[in-house]
């Protein structure tokens, strides 16, 4: 059986034990995808593809406000003058192309766009793992949409969770999650339908970076046979090291998924990203929805891929970075009050603090937390996120870098609630 529009050349030959025709679906390496119009022609006269040929009918600003639709923003120009009465492009190949140069790959055939990182999820547990029969494994506390999506598709999951350092430690004080390697090993070598791996890093909410070292164990690991898939949606505020992507052209059986979301500041426009080997690139190619990604998203995800648009970019990571580290060092002040020390590897845009019982036992405090952040985003107007009921987040809160500003007041509000709750 062969994946029908790979070239022969590009079948894959390592790691030796990973062969990527066991691991996907019979009825998904038989598929016939579907041909769109535009995978044909994208030149000439369009009569293929039942469009309007009149074009979309949104007023446009023409420069007189007087003679344009009075609720329509003149901001929306630029939108509006794309061909929206066309179907996209099913590639886009430019935008592949950039993020393969951008993130250090051969070419864009190691790129696979999707709508978010969660469309990209779902396609693998779609290809891959049978429903009703087989498995993925997760180690939570992890992003919550790996074990949605197996519900979703009616799939197993096995649970390992990240070990957690100090837990029991001086103080009750909590430190840094670790992947249980020798665990996740061996329940992938008692249960062989498990079928994909989802490690995030750095973790949410844990905010924990996985070495490479561990990876690759992982990925050598004979008796596992399926593919091993690194979320790297945060990685770009890990200081510019630790990401999976240059383990891509050695393991066939690795996929980094990536997003457009978090440091690129378009999570408005849902773009995310599988990179991995051609082969199980062409595999989601053939399986995606036609036209899955719009030409507004696509023209936006274009402009942000310039070299300007990304020293830009890099630019705020930088000063989130900082304002991470001030947040930090702010939040400690906040200790005498009932608020422990940040947990994780804050290698994120993020931190997450377990807010502690106020009598001074220094156990974390579950409803304490609860009240807090409900009081916080009704009554004081900072919304952060409650994470108590994760496994290993007992009284924790995740609060996202803001502005300078944004954590001034978001500290200050914290402090107030700290005292009075």
């Amino acid at each position: 059986m062969t994946i029908l529009g790979l070239p022969p050349s590009l079948y894959p030959t390592s790691p030796a034990h990973f062969d990527i025709e066991k691991v996907i679906r019979p009825n998904i390496l038989n598929l016939q995808p579907y041909r769109c119009a535009r995978d044909d022609y994208s030149e000439g006269i369009l009569l293929d593809a039942n469009e309007n040929a009149l074009g979309h009918s949104i007023p446009q600003f023409n420069g007189d406000a007087s003679k344009s639709a009075p609720e329509l923003e003149p901001e929306l120009q630029a939108t509006l003058s794309l061909a929206l009465h066309r179907y996209p492009s099913p590639r886009n190949d430019q935008i592949r192309e950039r993020i393969a140069e951008l993130r250090g790959l051969p070419g864009p055939d190691y790129v696979f766009l999707g709508v978010g990182s969660d469309e990209v999820i779902d396609l693998l547990m779609r290809v891959c793992v049978a429903p009703g029969q087989e498995k993925i494994l997760i180690t939570p506390p992890t992003y919550g949409m790996y074990s949605v999506c197996a519900q979703v598709n009616d799939v197993g999951v096995v649970k390992e969770p990240l070990e957690l350092s100090g837990e029991n430690g001086e103080g009750g004080e909590r430190g840094r999650f670790s992947l249980r390697i020798s665990e996740i090993k061996r329940a992938v070598a008692v249960d062989p339908t498990i079928k994909l791996i989802f490690l995030c890093s750095p973790g949410n909410p844990t905010g924990t970076l996985i070495s490479l070292t561990a990876l690759r164990e992982l990925l050598e690991y004979k008796p596992f046979k399926g593919i091993v898939i690194v979320d790297e949606a945060y990685i770009d505020f890990a200081g510019g090291s630790g990401s999976a992507v240059p383990l891509i052209k050695q393991y066939a059986n690795l996929c980094v998924m990536q997003t457009l979301s978090k440091s690129f500041g378009l999570a408005a426009i849902r773009l995310g990203m599988a990179l991995a080997h051609p082969a199980l690139v062409q595999i989601l190619m053939n399986t995606r929805a036609p036209y899955n990604i719009s030409a507004p998203t696509a023209s936006l995800a274009l402009s942000a891929l310039r070299p300007s648009a990304v020293a830009a970019m890099s630019a705020k990571v930088a000063v989130l970075v900082e304002q991470r580290a001030v947040l930090l060092h702010e939040l400690e002040k906040l200790r005498p009050l009932g608020l422990g020390a940040a947990i994780g590897g804050n290698n994120a845009n993020f931190v997450m603090v377990p807010v502690l019982e106020k009598c001074g036992s220094g156990l974390p405090d579950n409803t304490r937390a609860h009240r807090i952040y409900k009081t916080a985003a009704e009554e004081e107007g900072v919304v952060v996120r409650y994470r108590g009921g994760e496994l290993g987040c007992e009284g924790c809160l995740r609060i996202t870098v803001g502005s300078a500003e944004e954590n001034v007041v978001a500290l200050r509000k914290l402090e107030g609630l700290l005292k009075k709750l």
